[in-house]
Order: structure tokens, then sequence, then C-alpha cells
């Protein structure tokens, strides 16, 4: 129900991965859990780095929804001095200046970007030279990124003009 899809196509789509549950008596939700997390690679635990202590990263920060699946907010960056050093969530922020530093200490290969749009490609930028080869980008800065760099840009009034127009459509 939630993703609006039929059990028949999920079945058939989890078939094509091998053999899960018992035909009329369906699965067992941790066994099947388990299996979908070694498909999709969510098994053990990643760090992420953030960049960003206003109010989306303070709030991207404190939200349990990344542990749930195995992500953890490793750290926290910041190029406001009065930012530095305060606690965000359960973390004290650092200075943008030493993400490199911290991202191979921490083994950070994935970042968040939730800061203004003036400043987002410095933090890309930041987050890219400190060895990051995946960013999501809260902002509605286009980044300019190497080739070898996936960005995910997610704008919440795109997403939401997204879905307005499937569902006045």
């Amino acid at each position: 129900e939630y993703t609006n899809i039929n059990a028949t196509q999920i079945r058939r789509d989890l078939s094509a991965f091998g053999r899960f549950g018992k035909r009329g008596v369906g699965y067992r939700t941790e066994a099947l859990l388990e299996e979908i997390r070694k498909i999709l690679r969510t098994q053990g635990q990643h760090n992420i780095a953030l960049a960003g202590a206003g109010r989306l990263g303070s709030a991207i920060a404190s939200s349990p929804i990344f542990a749930e699946h195995g992500i953890t907010v490793a750290a926290i960056f910041e190029s406001d001095p009065d930012k530095v050093g305060q606690r965000v969530g359960n973390m004290n922020v650092n200075s943008i200046d030493d993400v490199a530093e911290i991202c191979r200490e921490r083994n950070i290969i994935v970042g968040v970007i939730a800061v203004p749009a003036d400043t987002a490609q410095d933090a890309a930028d930041a987050l890219i030279g400190a060895g990051v080869k995946i960013i999501f980008n809260y902002s509605e800065a286009l980044l300019d990124v190497p080739a070898d760099v996936n960005v995910h840009t997610s704008n919440p009034a795109v997403d939401l003009l997204y879905a307005l127009y499937f569902h006045l459509t």
C-alpha cells in the first residue's frame, strides 16, 4: 500500500533476485528485509558528512531516519564561525576547513549539502576535495562537479510541483 505497487508486481520483482517466502504462506519479514538490504547493499554502517548547520542541516542531523537505515551523520561542517563548535543533534559542528582530515579519518564518501545556493558550490568543492563521491544537494544551486562524482539535487518546491503534475493529469 505504501508504494502504490500491487503485491503481484512486488513478488515478480523479488523473484528476479531469488526465491523468497513460500507460496500461499508469504514472507518472513525479518528474513526478507535482510535479503533486500543485501541486494541494495545497505548492510553495515555508512558515514555521511553534512555541510550546513542551519535549520535544514539541524533537522537532518537530528532526524532518526538515517540511523534506521544504517546511515550515520558522522560529521557536520559549517563555514560560519559563529556556528562552529556549537552542538547540533548529538554532534559538534566542525569548521569546513577541517573537512578533508575528518572525512578521511571517518571514512566518509557521501556528503549532504544543506546550505544556501550561494555557498553550495564552495561546500561541494570542499567535500569533493575530501574524497566525497556522492553528494545530496538540498540547495537550489546547480553544482559543477567532476564526472566521477554523483550529485542528486532535491528541491522541495520542484518535488511538490512534480507530485502535483501527476495528481492533476
